[in-house]
């Protein structure tokens, strides 16, 4: 399926000179004069190089067709990470290089998102947010304002982020998958 590249995003995965890629970044730039450009980060699939890649928004990109299907995370061992169907109870393993830096948000029973082209797994989207618990941060301080001001803190999965003041050792709290940032106090 043929689509512009201005239509391209992470997680898509395009076909180009008969190899599958997937892409890690896609960003549209829009410079003060000249022609619009997209530029994509991807990775090959069959064996993990990374390359880079400029479109302009017009150009036609073929965009491989991918299965979505919910798996559920079982655990990892040497070989990578096992996830199973809910539905068929298959179990596929998925190799690290896939998973890349979601190992750390993993969790026993979580269900993710696996894109599968054939039978092969090229790529795994998270939940938008995770719950985890701050194992290490600065203790209160009085007299800081709330408005501004995070202090830094390390999570359960051993992710380092910014929390409010106010958040404790112990705490749970609701981390964004993307980017590691806090959102809100866990309501458990």
């Amino acid at each position: 399926m043929r689509v512009i590249a201005s239509s391209i995003r992470k997680g898509n995965v395009i076909e180009q000179d008969g190899k599958l890629y997937v892409v890690v970044s896609a960003e549209n730039i829009h410079p003060g004069k000249g022609t619009p450009v997209s530029q994509i980060e991807m990775r090959r699939i069959s064996d993990g190089v990374k390359i880079s890649e400029r479109y302009k928004t017009t150009d036609q990109v073929e965009k491989a067709t991918i299965e979505e299907r919910n798996y559920t995370f079982l655990y990892e061992d040497g070989d990578g990470f096992h996830f199973m169907n809910p539905e068929t109870y298959d179990q596929v393993q998925v190799p690290k290089d896939v998973v890349g830096d979601a190992a750390a948000y993993l969790q026993p029973d979580m269900t993710v998102k696996l894109s599968l082209h054939d039978v092969n797994v090229v790529s795994l989207a998270l939940p938008q947010r995770v719950t985890l618990e701050v194992v290490e941060t600065e203790p209160v301080t009085k007299g800081q304002t709330a408005s501004s001001s995070y202090k830094p803190a390390v999570l359960s999965n051993g992710v380092r982020t910014t929390v409010p003041p106010h958040i404790s050792v112990g705490t749970r709290i609701v981390v964004m998958t993307e980017d590691g940032s806090y959102s809100e106090r866990a309501k458990d």
